[in-house]
């Protein structure tokens, strides 16, 4: 803007000069010649204040552009955090646990059932964190796999036959109470046998019984554990839901013994 302003000045005062100029050119003729070279000064100057205007419009359109841009990238951001999924994985905080129908049973507090949405408000959402590296070093005694949430793709990849009404929202509600139901049996599992009451030493003696050499090293749940740890109910829907997470290779039965085991992979 100062170069501008600065063109603009020397402009000006080669205008008054000129004009000065003109007064005195009828009176004093060799002032003429004067003249002549201060008008082709001016042209010069004039061209090059042109050329500036048209450097700062060019400017000027590149900002409008850019300002653009960012209005748009600030709108997505805002669509962004206000729709984070509800089934995003969260920092993880002291476990709340409830008392299941079974006085000594624990049950996770918060799994929304199959036929509901979870929501997610904004407070919840803002505690959507990375989960920090040293927190997911785990012993080998410890750790419980879980099924990653289906992404949209992988669900329009499911055919209509097999999804029926489900909704992507209560597909993933089901992969996180079924999540939920392998943290609470492998939970139980991992303790020692003596600190357990009454009624998880019997569900730790149940779980070892259905246990065979095709579930070792491998994590598995059955309709009874869905039915101990969470809301869903064990019918037409979770059976069908069981499809979908099968076709999308989260999940493979293993029947025997009376028993079909949901084991994740």
């Amino acid at each position: 803007m100062s170069e501008l302003e600065d063109i603009s000045r020397h402009v000006h005062d080669k205008i008054s000069s000129i004009q000065c100029m003109l007064d005195l050119s009828a009176v004093e003729l060799p002032q003429r010649k004067k003249l002549g070279q201060e008008l082709f000064a001016l042209e010069g100057l004039l061209e090059e204040f042109e050329k500036c205007v048209g450097q700062q419009e060019e400017q000027l359109k590149h900002l409008k552009e850019l300002e653009e841009s960012s209005r748009k990238d600030l709108e997505d951001l805002q669509h962004f955090k206000d729709n984070i999924p509800a089934h995003m994985p969260r920092k993880k905080g002291p476990a709340r646990l409830s008392r299941s129908k079974n006085p000594d049973a624990v049950v996770a507090i918060g799994v929304e059932p199959c036929g509901s949405e979870p929501v997610m408000n904004q407070t919840e959402a803002a505690d959507v964190q990375p989960v920090q590296q040293e927190a997911v070093k785990k012993t080998n005694k410890s750790f419980v796999r879980e099924i990653m949430v289906i992404t949209i793709p992988e669900f329009e990849s499911i055919p209509q036959y097999m999804k029926g009404r489900a909704s992507y929202h209560q597909l993933n509600a089901a992969v996180q109470s079924i999540n939920t139901a392998v943290s609470a049996k492998y939970k139980i599992l991992h303790q020692p046998v003596k600190t357990l009451k009454t009624h998880a030493r019997k569900l730790h003696k149940r779980f070892k019984d259905q246990e065979t050499k095709d579930t070792k090293g491998h994590f598995f749940v059955v309709e009874d554990d869905i039915r101990e740890f969470t809301q869903m109910k064990a019918d037409k829907r979770f059976q069908g839901i069981l499809n979908m997470l099968r076709h999308c290779h989260r999940l493979r039965e293993l029947r025997g013994g009376g028993i079909t085991r949901y084991m994740l992979l």
